[in-house]
């Protein structure tokens, strides 16, 4: 029995919801409650594909920060589902990926409704290896405020080992 990529669960979840009427919306709350800390920034993904993903963060109170913008590492975070969501539904049904770096540009104040957006062609994994992506944010009126770099550790998945047969008792 082998274990299930998670790009290819998260790319069949998003097929099936995301044709009806709130079906983006429920994607989102799902993905929030699978990765709890993302979800504490409410991302509401509007496109997902092999290798895409654009994600939108509403402007509210619990994302800013002293100064009336949103806060650095909640954008962080946008910029991390992004690249997070197109590696892993681009990588097919057999690979499996970790973040193993992030870093961040801040270019402007973020303020408004903001839309971080990746696109990139995932490598074929055979063996580790690790692979850097960038995810835009841009405010409403399409200036980028920041952008994120990830460095995604990739690896084919591995198969689950079978629970064992119980050993047989000799009968007396």
């Amino acid at each position: 029995m082998g274990a299930e990529a998670p790009g290819a669960m998260l790319e069949r979840t998003w097929t099936r919801l995301s044709p009806w009427p709130g079906g983006a919306w429920l994607f989102s709350r799902i993905l929030g409650f699978m990765v709890p800390y993302s979800g504490s920034i409410a991302p509401r993904v509007l496109e997902l594909g092999p290798g895409r993903a654009k994600i939108a963060l509403r402007d509210r109170r619990r994302v800013r920060n002293h100064l009336r913008s949103v806060h650095a590492i909640a954008l962080m975070n946008l910029g991390e589902i992004a690249t997070g969501l197109a590696v892993l539904v681009g990588s097919g049904d057999a690979v499996r990926g970790i973040l193993v770096g992030l870093s961040m540009e801040y270019l402007k104040k973020a303020r408004g409704r903001l839309v971080s957006e990746c696109t990139c062609t995932v490598p074929r994994v055979t063996a580790p290896t690790d692979y850097e992506v960038t995810a835009e944010i841009r405010d409403a009126q399409g200036d980028v405020v920041a952008r994120a770099t990830a460095r995604w550790r990739l690896a084919p998945v591995t198969p689950v080992d079978a629970p064992a047969a119980p050993a047989a008792t000799a009968a007396s």
